[in-house]
């Protein structure tokens, strides 16, 4: 359970903050994404791609908090994770913090028989 609160922290953590300072958070949105929208026909602003994309890392985090089963959040959450890494790599030394929390979305993701109640559907235990 410990995995699982680290890593929607995580994942919770930016839209929130993106909400108070969008401006220095549009900076770690690669330029290519940017304007894909653009040539695909679809104008979008920088800062909506940035809350849409805050918006799918909230949904990430609960589902992973109160899944039954966190494999397929855990693995969305990890590619999401190495993407950041791969497509940033001039702040590495900023992102590389997104490496080991990627490594424990992995360990989520792969860990044999993981399927941890959520905090949500753990019955209440009752004593006679």
């Amino acid at each position: 359970m410990l995995l699982r609160i680290g890593a929607a922290f995580a994942f919770l953590y930016p839209p929130l903050r993106a909400l108070v300072d969008p401006i220095t958070w549009l900076g770690y949105i690669p330029s290519f994404v940017r304007i894909l929208p653009t040539q695909l026909g679809f104008p979008v602003d920088a800062p909506v791609l940035l809350h849409t994309f805050g918006a799918v890392e909230v949904v990430l985090a609960l589902w992973l908090l109160f899944a039954r089963n966190v494999r397929i959040p855990a693995a969305l959450m990890s590619l999401i994770l190495l993407a950041i890494v791969a497509f940033n790599p001039a702040d590495i030394d900023i992102l590389f913090r997104d490496i080991s929390i990627a490594m424990m979305t992995l360990a989520l993701a792969f860990w044999p028989t993981l399927k941890i109640p959520s905090p949500i559907s753990a019955p209440i235990s009752r004593r006679p």
